[in-house]
């Protein structure tokens, strides 16, 4: 038992660390008051933001309310599913109920298939585009003038850092050919590990507790990610400094899932589509590096050990 008893201390240190910086991550990610900020002093910015919300929130979700509120009741009333409601008993008698339900679900697939999925197809690439622009946007009203990058989080990464911000520095045909490189692998990544989020919400039991824990992880990386091209980390920093800090990324992923986690697909994306750019503004502000720096000092500098978060998707790519 004495054994074991320093073991255990080290063991709820570790949880508290971790729950600390889950919470301050959390606690980032609702400082949305930074977002009105950033758009007082840029106009642009502004009006890109309003343009999302206009097309995500105003004409994708107001379709859906429109559909569920206005146009399926309305269908009830011209098709109606019970006998009372038939002017004649002869449609009843005859399998007309059925003849109803078939035309109204019809009916309402033909809405979807030629409004819903075109504008939820537009809805991503315009909002992708504008993601960048708002991302761009929001750097730009914080006057970043030069790029800053994520602490190494161990000694050892300071001269592969180095050697990567050497690497980021050439020009001409090589390093624009090693950009373009990091940047199909970053793809094909995120790619992987998004199948990988999607396979753990059929798995019994755990699943829906490690589709929010994954789920929360990559739209932290996605929010922070725009911060970090902008500010010339290489990708393999990302993914080091993301990983050695888990805990702190899980809870600003939280805050992200938390608002489409119990919607609908569609319900969920164009809340979703919404809300992103603010995240990725409220991550693009934020001072996650001096936190969590502060963190360590007052752990005396004791990390939480890096988390292979990227282990399976790194290896598929």
């Amino acid at each position: 038992m004495e054994g074991t008893k320093p073991l255990m201390n080290r063991y709820g240190a570790k949880v508290k660390q971790a729950t600390l910086l889950w919470l301050e991550g959390f606690r980032e990610a609702c400082c949305l008051h930074r977002v009105v900020i950033l758009c007082l002093r840029s106009r642009k910015l502004l009006i890109r933001t309003g343009q999302c919300f206009l097309l995500n929130g105003f004409i994708f979700l107001g379709s859906i309310i429109v559909l569920n509120s206005v146009v399926v009741p309305m269908l009830h009333w011209i098709l109606p599913d019970q006998c009372s409601q038939l002017s004649t008993q002869i449609l009843c008698s005859f399998g007309g109920l059925k003849f109803h339900s078939t035309l109204r679900l019809g009916l309402i697939q033909l809405f979807y298939v030629f409004w819903f999925y075109p504008l939820y197809v537009f809805s991503i690439i315009l909002s992708t585009l504008w993601y960048n622009d708002i991302a761009k946007f929001g750097f730009a009203a914080m006057g970043r003038s030069r790029p800053f990058g994520v602490e190494p989080s161990n000694p050892s990464m300071t001269s592969s850092a180095q050697n990567t911000a050497h690497a980021e520095g050439l020009v001409g045909l090589g390093g624009v050919m090693v950009g373009i490189a990091e940047q199909v692998y970053s793809v094909l990544l995120l790619n992987f590990f998004f199948l990988q989020v999607f396979a753990t919400g059929f798995l019994p039991f755990v699943g829906k507790v490690l589709n929010f824990l994954l789920l929360s992880w990559m739209y932290a990386y996605y929010c922070f990610e725009y911060k970090w091209n902008f500010s010339g980390v290489a990708l393999d920093r990302k993914l080091d400094y993301f990983e050695s800090n888990w805990a702190f990324f899980a809870g600003f992923g939280s805050a992200c899932v938390l608002t489409i986690f119990f919607f609908s697909p569609l319900v969920s994306y164009g809340v979703m589509a919404i809300l992103f750019p603010l995240f990725v503004l409220t991550a693009s502000s934020s001072k996650a590096e001096q936190d969590i720096s502060l963190q360590r000092k007052k752990w005396r500098g004791a990390g939480l050990g890096r988390l292979p978060i990227f282990y399976a998707a790194d290896t598929l790519s």
